[in-house]
């Protein structure tokens, strides 16, 4: 379980709440709310005041490697540092399967960066995200530039991730979504964090 204890920035607010192991949180708002500074916040990526912990651990009693790998934070917009999609990989190989279950060939580990459109670079930054098996996974927007075939199969993976007990925080604008995937949603605005009426998923 993910637990998040007053938790605050210069931009967020005190915020406080739990997400069970195998659930999905949505976070909701306008934009320049909050949200993915509160994503940013939870993965000490940003300066922050507050306790987090995972399960029975402290953020503060890890390193902060330690801490990214097993709550990860997935960027709108994530950074690339090499010039081929697979050197973004310790074992490319690992993660053929994973691009495959979100509608990428094989072939995609040795596409050069460059030639990404905005929706691959999403899928492959997830997929970066996902080989590590994470224990909880903060996504922002990650089917923002996706069509609606490719966001079925991103949603059908996010279930195969609670399914093996990752927790999930995930920033979306489509309700829709919050209801196929969330069991509640956290709405933020002007930096303030509330909890909304849960959400009874659809499937």
């Amino acid at each position: 379980m993910l637990t998040v204890s007053g938790l605050e920035s210069g931009v967020l607010k005190p915020a406080s709440f739990a997400v069970p192991a195998g659930t999905c949180v949505a976070v909701r708002g306008p934009s320049g709310s909050g949200k993915s500074v509160l994503l940013r916040a939870i993965a000490d990526l940003d300066p922050s005041r507050g306790e987090v912990r995972l399960g029975e651990r402290a953020r503060s009693a890890m390193t902060a490697p330690e801490w990214r790998r097993l709550v990860t934070y997935v960027a709108a917009e994530s950074g690339w540092w090499a010039d081929v999609v697979g050197a973004h990989f310790a074992d490319p190989a690992r993660a053929v399967p994973l691009a495959k279950a979100l509608g990428l060939p094989a072939e995609a580990m040795g596409w050069p960066v460059a030639r990404l459109s905005t929706g691959e670079r999403q899928r492959l930054a997830l997929v970066r995200a996902l080989v590590q098996e994470p224990a909880v996974l903060l996504l922002d927007e990650p089917s923002g530039a996706l069509d609606a075939e490719a966001t079925a199969r991103l949603e059908d993976q996010l279930r195969r991730e609670m399914a093996r007990g990752a927790a999930i925080v995930l920033v979306t604008h489509d309700p829709v979504q919050a209801g196929r995937l969330a069991t509640r949603v956290l709405a933020v605005e002007k930096g303030v964090v509330r909890e909304e009426v849960p959400c009874r998923p659809s499937n």
